[in-house]
């Protein structure tokens, strides 16, 4: 027996059931919004990531040398592969460039609640609009798909932010700040001690004081009071964020959006508003999902200045926050139908197998040579509906027995007009 890798998963099919009902209903909820969908490899250039990250980057990837002796990496993220292909037909690409994708990423780190070393993800992103009714739209689609699956005002919350707001208020004090280990720590300011925040944000260049008096600022959350304190330095940001909040309201997302300044997303190519998800009740301690803006990723790759804005919704800690409020779908096997065969009927069983598969029902047909009663017992492990018992002593009278799975009940139909007209005939249409 082989043992499975640390931190990735199997999916056996009712798990496989559940899992693809939400990953329908996200995608479903993004083409009604015009995202396209999009197919990216799974292999990327290591360098790729280095030159957006760093070097310290390789080690939280599956990076490898290839037969070519190129260095690639499984991806950790879609976006700069997504910004990649934007730059590469940037002039023939109408705007917006509205694309979605659900697919596996990589990344190797610390396994914990939510978080494995594959996991998978719907990225949906914007490019080409810096308007605030781009970064409202993403917001909106999250919402509606949360809500699609049942979730609603009471179960999740989007906290949202602006990183030149985080920025601008950093360069308010009269201190040498680094405004990118600041912004990492207040990333981290609901993870640890009030003190160790702002002995690190101590550590980014701010007085003691005024590290006590930033992190005030931003728990407290007044925009007009940030207005005030951080003057010009973060006046557009500002309003940038209320004219977002503005446009989710007109938008129908109003009502998850929560201004939460300590939210500041840790990655280093967000530029102006963040957000994430989080479960309203607190029993899922870590964000759902997030995303942002992102306008200088595409120039950075190459191509010309185009805004971006994102979000990727993973699909782990999204089962934890549906499992928590009661609307993870059941994880269980649906069959319409079984088709079970006694004796010589396999031409009548084929043909009625095809007629109820082409009216689009999920049917299955004995291929184990089993008998009556282990031919029962697999349709009710499938959870068939209703099994259509074809027997040779049935044929010879031209009849074919419905049974109903559920109540045990059963009748004959004529087999020359089964399933004729009816796209999904049950015990009920012949008793």
């Amino acid at each position: 027996m082989y043992d499975r890798l640390k931190g990735f998963r199997d999916f056996y099919p009712e798990e496989m059931s559940a899992r693809r009902k939400v990953f329908d209903t996200v995608e479903t909820t993004a083409a009604r919004y015009g995202f396209r969908e999009i197919g990216t490899p799974y292999l990327e250039r290591t360098q790729m990531y280095v030159d957006k990250s760093g070097e310290e980057i390789v080690e939280e990837l599956y990076a490898f040398e290839d037969k070519g002796g190129r260095n690639v990496t499984l991806n950790p993220e879609l976006t700069p592969t997504v910004a990649r292909m934007v730059v590469a037909k940037q002039q023939a690409l109408s705007k917006p460039i509205k694309w979605v994708s659900t697919r596996p990423f990589w990344r190797y780190e610390q396994v914990q609640q939510g978080r494995f070393r594959e996991f998978y993800q719907t990225n949906a992103d914007i490019f080409g609009s810096s308007e605030p009714e781009a970064d409202a739209e993403i917001l909106a689609f999250a919402a509606d798909a949360l809500t699609d699956l049942g979730l609603t005002a009471d179960d999740f919350e989007f906290r949202v932010s602006h990183r030149d707001i985080l920025g601008g208020l950093l360069r308010s004090f009269d201190a040498d700040v680094d405004v990118r280990d600041a912004v990492r720590a207040v990333d981290k300011s609901e993870k640890v001690e009030r003190e160790e925040y702002l002995g690190l944000l101590s550590d980014a260049g701010l007085s003691y004081d005024q590290a006590d008096e930033f992190a005030d600022l931003l728990e407290r959350g007044d925009l007009d009071e940030i207005a005030e304190f951080g003057g010009e330095n973060v006046e557009a940001a500002v309003e940038n964020l209320q004219n977002v909040l503005a446009a989710a309201e007109d938008f129908g997302a109003g009502e998850f959006c929560h201004v939460s300044l300590t939210t500041a997303r840790g990655l280093d190519y967000y530029t102006g508003v963040v957000f994430e998800c989080f479960d309203s009740t607190g029993e899922v301690s870590r964000a759902a999902f997030g995303g942002g803006r992102y306008d200088d990723l595409i120039e950075s790759f190459g191509g010309q200045p185009t805004p971006a804005v994102g979000v990727g919704i993973g699909a782990a800690p999204l089962q934890l926050l549906c499992q928590r409020a009661g609307v993870w779908p059941e994880e269980e096997l649906t069959t319409e139908y079984y088709i079970l065969t006694v004796g010589d009927t396999r031409t009548v069983a084929s043909r009625i197998a095809r007629d109820l598969r082409a009216a689009g029902n999920v049917v299955e047909v004995d291929v184990s040579g089993r008998s009556f009663g282990a031919q029962m017992s697999y349709a009710d492990s499938i959870n068939a509906g209703t099994v259509v018992i074809v027997g040779e002593r049935d044929l010879e009278n031209g009849e074919v027995t419905i049974k109903d799975m559920e109540s045990g009940d059963q009748t004959t139909a004529p087999v020359d007009d089964f399933p004729g007209d009816l796209d999904e005939p049950t015990y009920v249409d012949y008793e």
